[in-house]
């Protein structure tokens, strides 16, 4: 079997961690990773590994496309799929991964894709009021593939499940320590902070890739 990985965002690489063991039962499996935009590691080193096709975020609470056609290598992307042999694989499972949906494409390899954009080949899936085109064009052609099992907040559809959360997430103690919790990579310091500060007498905790500290002789050496 064949395991490939999206390596844009931690979502991809902390679902693979809890869904490498369970795959692991049911035959030799190799992993395949590409992107770079990614803070965790897998459980265990891949078999392959891609720079790809990543996204970059901008720091309004979308994809800065500028970005994204400027630092990726397109045509190394293109040689890495066509090079990449996929016959000897009896499975192929599909993260949302470029190189290899592409690879399995072009030699009318089947593939299985899964996760969050998965669930999105289906038209009962919610959509915003304004059609995105570009984003229900990248969603249908970045990682194409036939067969999907998609993960979503509801069961929209037959093959649509709830999302795999981390054991160490399910297993967890929470505790009230009365603030919020913010999680939003795509958005920039500059949006997040005026906006929250707006809230007085609420305490926020916010998870980006920055930390400012104070300019002091220790701590600065």
């Amino acid at each position: 079997m064949l395991y490939a990985i999206q390596g844009t965002g931690n979502g991809h690489i902390s679902r693979a961690n809890e869904l490498i063991p369970e795959l692991d039962k049911y035959g030799e499996l190799d992993l395949l990773v590409s992107g770079t935009q990614v803070d965790l590691q897998l459980i265990r080193p891949p078999a392959y590994r891609f720079k790809g096709l990543s996204f970059y975020f901008g720091k309004k609470g979308g994809i800065d496309f500028k970005k994204t056609i400027t630092r990726n290598y397109l045509f190394k992307s293109l040689r890495e799929m066509r090079a990449l042999s996929l016959a000897r694989y009896d499975v192929i499972f599909n993260d949302f991964e470029p190189i290899s949906a592409w690879a399995a494409h072009i030699s009318n390899i089947p593939v299985v894709g899964f996760g969050h954009q998965a669930s999105f080949m289906s038209q009962k899936v919610p959509r915003p009021k304004h059609t995105d085109s570009s984003g229900e064009w990248i969603l249908r052609n970045y990682a194409p593939v036939k067969k999907y099992i998609g993960f979503h907040f509801e069961e929209y559809d037959t093959n649509i499940f709830h999302p795999v959360i981390r054991r160490e997430v399910r297993n967890a103690s929470p505790t009230e320590q009365q603030h919020y919790t913010v999680y939003l990579p795509a958005f920039g310091d500059e949006k997040i902070i005026p906006y929250l500060s707006s809230f007085k007498k609420i305490t926020w905790h916010v998870f980006q890739n920055t930390q400012y500290e104070p300019i002091t002789p220790e701590t600065f050496l």
